[in-house]
């Protein structure tokens, strides 16, 4: 669940609690490993909020619209917004194994739908695959709610899909958890799945079997319109698999399938060479298309009777037939190296695709999102009380559903640029230009129209969660690209003008907004005084100054923008009084932020005793081993089993060194402050919200980690951040700890493991405005602001005389610290600085605390 942070695992000598009198509290457990997401070439202008899910960028059917599988393998790897919501259970291979064996120990005569079967916890004998049940849940879920989205033809697929055989079904659903594009060896089928299917030949000939597709006789002349939306289509019959008899025709078909050691034989038969794979398929390709018999240079058995027209033609001729029966003896030596080969039928693949995108709400998921939301039905959990509401309106019609596919393409080309093939360079800029062009029309009346829903249509905040299943949604995110890519090519004025109108609208995208804001005051006060096309003056001062002007109320609009991030407060600010000196504003009417300026982090210096183990084994060539976190010794804490300090984390030794000092605390990184969001603001995340509950089963909204979960509940959220600054933390924290402790409800975020006496008395050393500011930053921003959290958390009651900043009601009763800790070697990364940041402007003392080994001791 707490799948942004890394803790060190406890010490069983000594708990991570650190209290002035050496008490010692079970340490809190239950926190995931963070997983590092795939690299990407950085594009820093034009970072994407990590808020947001940027569906684009991974999986699902958009992964399959790469020009090559090195392509799709780039794209970092993301949990879908169910997977995000659901409580955090075991997926892993034992964990299925364990539901296939409970369902097969059942016993049913008859076979209700998945659903049923599902919630009766009855399964039906030989049907044990939680992949298929997964797969038909969400196909039956859809057309029981949305059978609207598909036509005719679709739909008789479906249908043609549940007379399927079990066995067959489910080798087409391991299948589809493959690379959509590959081909499949029929003997290396029969090896894999030998122990689920027991005629695997049967099986494939029944997705191969040719099956008729009725005339498609519903939908409205609009419907029908939005065939142009389509990248595919279904034509009069289909199959559910291609064979590779009928497919593959040509040497740039076969020769990938070989190995590199089948492909050394085959060139070695041809006569080519190549260093590798790549170089010897080329190869082989450049062969064949080249090489011809005697017959086509020219030497042919020739009759004198015949006329020279015809020994012409039948030159020709036999050129041509010599070329491809070289081909030909190629293609048979391939295909007899490999034997039969199958994949799945592309426009059945992307229709299924499009079936799981409606019922995920999302365009990524993966063999664990596949699963993932069975596993949390069986397993044993309480759930908070909401109403759940799977709304069918997420696509009003088929034609929104295919543009919304349509913009994910687009988006998708826009990122292949930037991200995924190298330095883009000018062409791939202009490139991007022409494909914003080609929907900026389309962009600009879907904004119209979403703005009227948003006016007279929609009510209690339900567009909110909507609307980034509106097309408009990844045409904005394309904007936002174009931006970018019109200030890298120095074309300020365009660029300007795409920034106001992103600005003019509040709908989509609103965490961007004040990186937004930043750019265009950037450009106004460098930049727009050159290329404004209607200067105020011919004076460059003047106009200088004019451009000034307008850049300083830009800073201002920001500030005063709701949507604008608090986080991008300070640099606005700086700017904002840097244009209000440099136009000589009079000091009566300039901005203050003193009550708001932030203060260098504190630094502190810890010593102790370094320990490194000498194990020639895990050196390198070098002499140095791999990099590892340091060991240290506990000298201040409680001993070990021997009675000796113990070997601890660089976090726990200081730790100890502050419990040392009187304070209390955590090495929980961003766990504490994320239990005490989920205890402060349980009742905000649970209130009735359309389409974001949609199952009973999560421990969040789905928009909780989309920039959208704040605009949707901001009045809710405003009046809880009041409560909370006026010192009401320790109440609520109290109540909703005794309505659902003992139900030990899954909450995203909530670790019941932390004391809640610990939890109240860090509540109260906090100022309230203080404690308001972070919950208002993770309220923006909970997907990205999980990450960064200062490794120590830390509150004293006692021997403080520390009063509010501002507030000399709202005195404390002890003070609060987080502290960085930081080794030799060890920086300072963006978003501990972000936290650094957030933290000192709210008035929270941070410490950078620097371990500093007094003395190494080397381990044998």
């Amino acid at each position: 669940m707490n799948r942004f942070v890394q803790r060190s695992k406890p010490s069983t000598s000594r708990p991570p609690l650190a209290t002035g009198t050496g008490n010692s509290n079970k340490r809190p457990e239950g926190s995931a490993q963070r997983t590092t997401p795939t690299k990407r070439r950085r594009v820093a202008e034009v970072k994407d909020s990590e808020d947001e899910e940027d569906e684009s960028q991974s999986g699902g059917f958009i992964s399959n619209l790469g020009d090559s599988e090195d392509e799709m393998s780039k794209l970092p790897p993301r949990e879908t917004a169910f997977e995000s919501s659901l409580p955090a259970v075991s997926t892993d291979k034992e964990a299925i194994e364990q539901y296939e064996a409970m369902r097969s120990s059942q016993q049913q005569d008859t076979a209700d739908d998945t659903a049923t079967r599902l919630e009766k916890r009855q399964w039906v004998p030989g049907k044990s695959s939680i992949y298929v049940d997964a797969f038909n849940l969400a196909l039956e879920t859809v057309l029981e709610d949305e059978s609207h989205l598909f036509d005719d033809k679709e739909k008789h697929v479906f249908e043609q899909w549940k007379s399927l055989s079990y066995e067959t079904q489910y080798l087409y659903v391991r299948l589809f958890l493959r690379k959509t594009a590959s081909w499949h060896r029929v003997e290396r089928l029969q090896s894999s799945y030998s122990n689920d299917i027991t005629d695997i030949n049967l099986a494939i000939e029944d997705l191969l079997e040719a099956r008729e597709l009725p005339e498609d006789g519903t939908g409205s002349p609009q419907e029908k319109s939005s065939d142009d939306l389509e990248a595919w289509s279904l034509g009069d019959t289909f199959t559910f698999a291609d064979d590779s008899q009928s497919h593959i025709t040509t040497m740039a078909d076969a020769t990938p399938l070989l190995s590199l050691d089948e492909l050394k034989a085959l060139a070695k038969d041809a006569k080519v060479q190549g260093k590798n794979k790549a170089d010897l398929v080329k190869a082989l390709c450049r062969t064949s298309a080249r090489q011809a018999g005697l017959l086509s240079l020219g030497l042919s058995r020739q009759n004198t009777n015949e006329s020279t027209a015809s020994r012409d033609q039948e030159s020709e001729d036999s050129q041509e037939r010599t070329e491809v029966n070289r081909d030909s003896h190629f293609l048979r030596k391939i295909l007899a190296t490999t034997g039969p080969l199958i994949r799945l039928s592309e426009p059945i693949f992307k229709l299924f695709e499009r079936v799981h995108l409606v019922f995920y709400r999302s365009t990524e998921w993966t063999e664990k999102s596949l699963t993932t939301i069975i596993l949390a039905k069986i397993a044993r959990r309480n759930h908070p009380d909401y109403i759940v509401c799977r709304s069918s309106n997420i696509f009003d019609s088929r034609r929104s559903l295919l543009e919304f596919e349509l913009s994910m393409r687009k988006d998708f080309e826009v990122d292949k640029v930037l991200e995924f093939s190298g330095p883009p360079g000018e062409a791939g800029f202009l490139k991007v230009l022409e494909i914003f062009e080609s929907i900026s029309d389309r962009w600009r009346e879907l904004l119209k129209q979403e703005q009227h829903r948003e006016d007279h249509v929609y009510e209690f905040g339900e567009g909110s969660y909507l609307r980034r299943f509106n097309a408009a949604h990844a045409f904005t995110r394309v904007a936002h690209k174009a931006a970018y890519v019109l200030g890298r090519l120095h074309r300020y004025r365009e660029e300007h003008a795409l920034l106001t109108e992103l600005l003019s609208q509040h709908l989509f995208h609103p965490a961007r907004r004040g990186s937004w804001y930043q750019r265009k005051a950037l450009l106004e006060e460098r930049y727009m005084w050159e290329v404004d096309p209607d200067p105020v003056s011919t004076s460059p001062e003047t106009q200088k100054k004019h451009w000034q002007q307008i850049a300083l109320i830009t800073c201002e609009t920001a500030l005063e923008d709701r949507d604008c991030h608090l986080i991008y407060h300070y640099d606005l600010q700086k700017r904002l009084i840097k244009l209000e000196k440099r136009l000589r504003v009079p000091r009566r009417l300039q901005h203050d932020f003193g009550h708001v300026k932030l203060r260098e982090p504190e630094e502190h210096t810890v010593q102790g005793i370094q320990l490194v183990r000498d194990d020639p084994d895990l050196k390198g060539k070098n002499g140095r081993g791999p990099s590892t976190k340091t060991t240290w010794l506990d000298e201040l804490g409680e001993p070990d089993k021997d009675e000796k300090p113990a070997h601890v984390s660089v976090e726990e030794m200081c730790l100890s060194h502050y419990r040392n000092e009187g304070w209390k605390g955590y090495h929980s990184e961003g766990g504490i402050l994320r239990t005490l969001f989920a205890y402060l603001f349980f009742d905000v995340l649970f209130v009735y919200v359309p389409n974001v509950f949609q199952t009973a089963f999560q421990t969040c909204p789905l928009d909780l980690h989309t920039d959208v979960f704040y605009p949707a509940r901001a009045s809710r959220i405003n009046h809880q951040l009041v409560e909370i600054a006026n010192g009401g933390g320790e109440k609520i924290l109290r109540e909703v700890y005794e309505r659902e402790h003992e139900k030990r409800t899954c909450v995203v975020g909530l670790n019941w493991d932390f004391e809640i006496d610990d939890l109240v008395e860090l509540v109260s050393c906090f100022n309230g405005n203080a404690l308001a500011a972070v919950c208002k930053v993770m309220a923006e921003d909970y997907r990205a602001r999980g990450g960064g959290v200062p490794d120590l958390v830390l509150w004293r009651t006692t021997g403080n005389d520390v009063q509010a900043n501002g507030d000399d009601n709202n005195s404390q009763k002890g003070e609060v610290m987080f502290a960085e800790v930081k080794s030799a070697n060890d920086r300072l990364s963006d978003t501990q600085r972000l936290w650094i940041h957030v933290l000192t402007g709210a008035g929270v003392r941070v410490a950078l605390c620097n371990a500093v080994a007094r003395e190494v001791r080397t381990l044998l």
